[in-house]
């Protein structure tokens, strides 16, 4: 019996290298022998007794995609490709089927219960399909102390090819020991030993982020983890482990991890990138052959400043290669533009980052969606998202005044969140940080409690002419109802403050001093800390509105010395409906609430109230606890990338986008400010701006057009609407280059081109 195992494994081993018409004669052969004694084939010579046959048999076509046994069978082995239920509905034979079960014949069917349709007719041995692995590991598992062959053993689901298959000529199989292999005495030996298949098929205990490349796949091996063969190279996510159609979405760790990010540079450190340290290092297949077929390409001279400081973004070709100019879009050439202009990579992969986010996946009239309306609000990455779906599914409780699980869970989600925002800000303390709907709220809630309780007939505010209506008309309604003033700081023709002018408003009677960090409409950055520091020197308050600077650059509150700063989590990546108010603790403390009711008080009686100190005073009843927690969760992921990559990449953005489109005849851009963020607005002659913003749509690309609720600003510049796109991290060079396109073409349907 041990000769006749030893024959068995060999033979099976074998034909991971045989010829393929022989190893299908034999396979045939070995199946019809499994199948039943009636038949009047018989097995080859030599093979063990039936019932072992039909176990091997049985388990090595459950393992096999796409053959013919028409009954019912368990998931595919991971690595090996699709089971034979998922290849039409046909499927192996499972393992309970065992030796003394009979064949199928063409009168019996076997149903599957999760089957749509009717079963597909059965199809001849396709040997082609035979990964020689398992054939090795089921000859193996069928005697295991017989040497192993030459291969290096099965690959690692996850991991690529394994080495073996890299080569064209087979290794030779050792040979026998002199001895027979000895098998325990109380061993069953007609009983097949599937443990060494089975670990072919554990998960590693740490798995890959699915947002890590795999790198290419060596040529006649398939194709990388995630890779459609017919696309370029686009990942679909629907082949990653635990994303298939038909498997549900699994929750986050209590703790989700980080979201990664690729760092072509390698120069940060792996845990910062949520890389476990046991696959830090895990070296591609045939990396240094790789290299060494590429190292005529490091002479080369780079063709642009993209690809990272090793221009690649492919770990194991560092240094080698450098991408041609340019960042394309689907269907889209690849751009060519002055290097000078070319966007920084520097530990910066910006299709990295546009896979993070899952809407930017969408088609709008047939087009690739492109995001221009960042300055009206931005979308969200897939951190955020499941974020959101984590507190819902395990954390979703009302805070404070409980002693149940879920509460301790909410409570410490939404105070954590709180300190995130008090750390992004650099404030002194999470007590400065107050929970509001969005930035028009909290500048509500300060003109409605320092305001009333600060300003008076005779005093003034001043605000400057770059105003969002937000930060207008509050103080507006306030100087109405106190008898006070408000007074409005020029800017000149290229849309940048005039310091001066501002500073000639300012005296004794000035109050409080409200103005934009960057203008939503023309995206004009102002010199923050010097109208913060003119302002002080009067002894007036002074409220920052950061709507529009939180996502562009660092925001620093001890250091602008601000006395309340604003903006909303929506426009920073975060969910709609949270924002923060940032005040000093003292000036806050010293405020009256303002709303009432539950959760701001500390003791209440039918004739007085105790409030809480602030934060909690100004946020009565229950908040936003989810979409607080969703707003950490983007402010971690911001905080991952860096602000300073952030900044420097979108600036490159905005002088690319300034570029080409001062090229296009007939169109005028709004605002030129030296001090920009990434924020264009435009006009064309002749052509109404709702009507741009409607063309542009059936391109697919989302710009806003209209007044962007700035109309002073858009008047002193003699315009009631203009076109504005505005750029954020995820955006292109590409896609401006389609933008630049799409006006060209809306001019020519609109015959204004040569006016």
């Amino acid at each position: 019996m041990h000769s006749a195992f030893w024959k068995a494994s060999k033979w099976a081993s074998t034909m991971s290298i045989a010829e393929t018409t022989r190893g299908a004669a034999d396979l045939d052969a070995l199946a019809a022998a499994a199948r039943g004694f009636g038949g009047g084939v018989q097995p080859p010579a030599g093979l063990p007794d039936v019932a072992l046959l039909t176990r091997l048999a049985n388990e090595f076509f459950a393992a096999v995609p796409g053959q013919s046994f028409p009954s019912t069978a368990g998931p595919s082995l991971a690595g090996f490709g699709a089971s034979p239920t998922d290849v039409g509905g046909s499927a192996a034979p499972h393992l309970a089927s065992a030796a003394t079960a009979p064949a199928p014949t063409g009168a019996q069917t076997s149903v599957n219960p999760f089957a749509i349709g009717t079963a597909p007719s059965q199809r001849p041995f396709d040997s082609s399909s035979v990964d020689s692995r398992i054939l090795d590991t089921l000859a193996l598992a069928a005697s295991p102390s017989l040497p192993s062959s030459g291969f290096g053993g099965p690959s690692v689901a996850g991991f690529g090819a394994s080495p073996v298959n890299a080569s064209a000529t087979a290794v030779p199989f050792e040979s026998p020991r002199p001895a027979a292999p000895a098998f325990p005495a109380s061993r069953d030996v007609s009983v097949l030993d599937l443990s060494a298949v089975n670990a072919l098929n554990v998960t590693p205990g740490t798995p890959l982020p699915q947002n890590v490349e795999a790198g290419p796949s060596l040529a006649g091996f398939g194709f990388s983890r995630g890779i459609d063969p017919a696309s370029t190279g686009r990942v679909d996510n629907s082949a990653l482990p635990g994303a298939t159609q038909n498997a549900l979405p699994q929750p986050p760790p209590a703790n989700p991890p980080p979201q990664v990010l690729i760092d072509p540079s390698h120069r940060g450190n792996s845990q910062q990138h949520g890389l476990s340290p046991s696959f830090g290092n895990i070296p591609l297949p045939f990396e240094a052959e790789l290299k060494s077929l590429l190292a005529p390409l490091a002479a080369q001279p780079a063709s642009s400043a993209h690809g990272g400081e090793n221009g690649s973004s492919l770990y194991f070709l560092g240094g080698l290669l450098s991408p041609s100019a340019g960042i394309g879009v689907p269907g889209l050439a690849t751009p060519q533009f002055d290097p000078s202009l070319s966007p920084a990579h520097d530990q910066f992969d910006v299709q990295a980052i546009r896979r993070d986010f899952p809407i930017l996946n969408e088609t709008v009239n047939g087009r690739p969606l492109i995001w221009f309306d960042n300055a009206a609000t931005t979308q969200k990455p897939k951190a955020v998202i499941d974020r959101l779906t984590y507190f819902y599914e395990h954390e979703n409780s009302n805070i404070h005044r409980a002693a149940h699980e879920l509460a301790a869970r909410a409570t410490d989600a939404y105070e954590g969140a709180r300190s995130k925002v008090a750390k992004f800000l650099n404030a002194r303390s999470a007590d400065e940080i107050i929970f509001t709907r969005g930035a028009t709220e909290a500048i509500n809630l300060v003109a409605a409690t320092f305001g009333n309780q600060h300003i008076g007939a005779g005093d003034e505010i001043v605000v400057t002419n770059l105003e969002h209506h937000a930060n207008i008309v509050p103080w507006q309604q306030l100087a109405l109802s106190k008898g006070a003033k408000l007074r409005v700081a020029p800017v000149d023709d290229n849309g940048a403050l005039l310091l001066d002018e501002f500073g000639k408003l300012l005296n004794a009677r000035t109050k409080l001093v409200a103005f934009t960090q960057v203008s939503n409409a023309l995206g004009t950055i102002t010199p923050a800390k010097t109208i913060i520091e003119m302002a002080h020197r009067v002894g007036a308050r002074v409220l920052v509105d950061g709507a529009q600077s939180v996502s562009h650059m660092k925001v620093d509150v001890q250091n602008l010395d601000a006395d309340f700063f604003v903006f909303s989590g929506h426009k920073l990546f975060g969910p709609t409906g949270i924002g923060a108010l940032y005040g000093k603790k003292d000036l806050m403390d010293s405020l009256p609430p303002y709303q009432t009711g539950g959760n701001m008080i500390q003791d209440v009686t039918f004739e007085r109230v105790l409030f809480h100190a602030s934060p909690n005073r100004f946020e009565a009843g229950t908040g936003n606890i989810a979409d607080a927690v969703g707003l950490g969760a983007a402010i971690d992921y911001v905080e991952r990338i860096g602000l300073d990559a952030i900044a420097k990449y979108e600036h490159s953005l905005l002088v690319y986008a300034t570029k080409r489109l001062s090229e296009i005849p007939n169109l005028r851009i709004i605002g030129n400010a030296p001090e920009k963020a990434s924020v264009i607005s435009l006009v064309m002659k002749g052509i109404p701006s709702e009507q741009v913003g409607a063309k542009l749509n059936k391109h697919g690309i989302a710009v806003r057009s209209g007044h962007h609720c700035a109309q002073p600003i858009l008047r002193r510049f003699g315009q009631e609407t203009t076109v504005r796109p505005s750029f954020a991290f995820y955006n292109t060079c590409g896609e401006i280059d389609v933008l630049v396109a799409a006006l060209k073409d809306i001019q020519t349907e609109a015959g204004v081109n040569s006016l």
